[in-house]
């Protein structure tokens, strides 16, 4: 029996034009992960990493935090899906960068309704998989930890996919698993347990590594 770690990239750059790149919170919350991984005495055999930018800094920050030397195994069915492609099939308009309150929630309402659609085949957002390709790019990391690995496996992804694994494994609904992702905080850790033949879910969305009273301030979702 093994432990997988997913872990969701640092907190990104929500607002500007280039949202695929993390803070400078971001790259603080990737080191402070590795530092408590380094203080809990947790080895990782092998490390899977999407291959967007956010994705990659937040490996860089971890690995040096833990003091690691292991080099990721490039996954690109861990990448997120496109935000931007989703809201665009029920919003064809050119929309602002949400930079406000109200911005942000109408852009999350828009992003729920664009990932419902999508999720249950309605939609075909341009340069997207269809929603069975894009789970399938999940579970094929699942299914790689499972038949080549026994011990620790660290996942480095988004919250999208992370909650498409919860999902997967616990057969919740595309409502349930949109709800999920949406819960998702930045460096947050899920865990599973895993057997040649199934995984099996420890905790979700946890945050030990800041949970001192230093770092309430660093708690982000975006």
């Amino acid at each position: 029996m093994g432990n997988l770690y997913l872990v969701r990239h640092g907190q990104a750059s929500f607002g500007a034009a280039d949202y695929d790149n993390l803070s400078e919170l971001g790259h603080r919350q990737s080191v402070r992960l590795g530092e408590h991984f380094r203080q809990k005495g947790v080895q990782f055999d092998a490390v899977l990493c999407g291959t967007l930018r956010r994705h990659v800094q937040t490996w860089e920050g971890i690995k040096k935090g833990a003091a690691l030397t292991l080099e990721p195994i490039a996954w690109p069915g861990l990448n997120e899906f496109d935000g931007d492609a989703l809201i665009a099939t029920i919003n064809p308009h050119p929309m602002e960068r949400p930079d406000t309150l109200d911005g942000a929630k109408h852009h999350f309402r828009l992003l729920r309704d664009g990932l419902t659609q999508w999720m249950n085949g309605v939609v075909s957002p341009k340069g997207m998989p269809t929603y069975p390709e894009f789970v399938k790019g999940v579970t094929s990391a699942l299914d790689h930890v499972r038949q080549h690995h026994t011990g620790n496996v660290l996942i480095v992804s988004s919250g999208g996919p992370i909650s498409t694994a919860l999902g997967h494994i616990l057969g919740t609904t595309p409502e349930t698993t949109i709800g999920l992702n949406l819960r998702i905080r930045n460096s947050s850790v899920t865990e599973f347990v895993y057997t040649p033949k199934h995984h099996n879910l420890v905790t979700f969305n946890t945050l030990p590594h800041l949970e001192s009273t230093e770092h309430a301030d660093w708690v982000t979702y975006a």
